[in-house]
């Protein structure tokens, strides 16, 4: 499966203006659409592709598993969930959105998405801001690895170890949040100047280092007009230089909410 290398995002887009900016979005050329069941805007998702004119068949549309349904059976329903809210007959992409490791079933819920893939319900199956140790439990109480792994990633924490591990064991690396906070970002001197040099925001030369990196980005924005601008990162390239003054901004503490995977839970 092809997966396009920028994809959208659509936390807290919701009702008849979110379905709007994603359609919007969609006209833009994105073809990646990134939702959530805890984002209550799986709905809003399937009705913006309703409204659109691209088939069904080019866009690749993800949404994720709530921790509260971890096992087995609830994991089951709540995808049959999913594609109601959403009226699709498939979802192209389905992760499990956090570990919530002191639960420990997150191998079950595992479980539940491999039959889910296995009956057609799901393309491709993966998971969200898991750790390598959560991976590894996966790979061996199932034999089977996510496809995708999409965990933050941004200037202030570029995750090079965990990029690493995804690299060797074959399994793609999206990031949330690629722009950080913007409001910090757009006041760090080095990415003024790469984005002076070549005559680009810095929202670009940022989404720009998450491609080189090899990451899919699923930046979200409700500006058409921001929309497309984001969508401008093909046309230039980033120096080796370049890339490493943008990575050394990283910071043992650049977790934007402190949500460590091995403590945080989210239900």
């Amino acid at each position: 499966m092809k997966v396009p290398m920028l994809g959208f995002g659509t936390y807290t887009m919701n009702g008849n203006q979110g379905a709007q900016g994603i359609h919007h979005a969609i006209d833009a050329g994105y073809r990646l659409i990134d939702s959530a069941y805890n984002y209550e805007n799986e709905g809003t998702v399937g009705e913006a592709v309703r409204r659109s004119s691209v088939p069904r068949e080019q866009l690749m549309i993800t949404s994720k598993l709530p921790g509260r349904y971890h096992s087995y059976d609830k994991a089951l329903i709540t995808i049959q969930e999913s594609l109601y809210r959403a009226q699709l007959d498939y979802y192209d992409f389905y992760l499990i959105h956090w570990p919530n490791p002191k639960q420990e079933m997150y191998a079950e819920a595992w479980q539940a998405l491999i039959d889910a893939k296995r009956w057609g319900l799901i393309r491709s199956i993966g998971v969200c801001n898991f750790l390598p140790e959560h991976i590894e439990r996966l790979k061996k109480e199932t034999g089977v690895l996510p496809s995708i792994n999409q965990i933050e990633l941004h200037p202030y924490f570029n995750q090079e170890e965990q990029r690493m591990f995804h690299e060797e064991h074959h399994i793609a690396t999206q990031s949330w949040s690629p722009l950080a906070r913007a409001k910090n970002i757009l006041g760090e001197e080095v990415l003024q100047e790469i984005a002076r040099a070549h005559n680009k925001s810095i929202s670009q030369v940022v989404l720009r280092w998450q491609y080189q990196l090899g990451s899919i980005a699923i930046p979200r924005s409700s500006s058409h007009e921001r929309q497309c601008e984001n969508m401008a990162i093909f046309d230039f390239s980033l120096s080796e230089t370049e890339m490493s003054k943008i990575a050394s901004l990283t910071r043992a503490d650049g977790r934007l909410k402190d949500q460590d995977p091995a403590e945080y839970e989210e239900f």
